[in-house]
């Protein structure tokens, strides 16, 4: 398992540097700790949904979070069709 931890770390490593590389020396607007975790956590609930064939109970165990709260991030994220 601390393997594929550490996949995902260098996964959100390589975006990041790919991400300030873009920018050329400038710093990017305010804002990026929010961005990058909203788009995290999209991606996040959306391939456990993916994966779960769309069950929230399902998701919710893999996720570690309550139902309730899974519903109110598919709402708050715009994550359709669950």
């Amino acid at each position: 398992m601390k393997k594929e931890c550490e996949s995902l770390s260098n996964s959100v490593e390589v975006s990041l540097d790919k991400f300030f590389r873009m920018h050329a020396g400038d710093n990017p607007e305010s804002g990026l700790y929010e961005r990058v975790i909203n788009e995290v956590e999209r991606s996040l609930i959306k391939k456990t949904l993916e994966h779960v064939d769309g069950i929230q109970v399902k998701a919710s165990k893999i996720l570690g979070i309550n139902r309730n709260t899974l519903r109110k991030k598919i709402k708050e994220l715009g994550i359709s069709g669950y």
